[in-house]
């Protein structure tokens, strides 16, 4: 499965991917201060085990940065 995260594309072994294993693969072990939001539709975090990827999904990651 082909995966297009913030405009990069990513691969996948699996058929199905959940945003935990996207994020446990190709993204940060460091999981705090992170928003995940599917086709401009922020999702909770306690859904991400759960929560299925399309190839189609418009990917968007945030994370949190401190600046002053």
């Amino acid at each position: 499965m082909e995966l297009q995260i913030n405009n990069q594309k990513f691969q996948f072994e699996q058929a199905t991917v959940s945003i935990q294993m996207m994020l446990d693969t190709h993204w940060l072990k460091q999981q705090k201060g992170i928003a995940v939001a599917i086709n401009s539709r922020v999702i909770a975090k306690s859904d991400w085990a759960t929560y299925y990827l399309s190839e189609s999904d418009d990917i968007l990651l945030i994370t949190a940065t401190q600046g002053g």
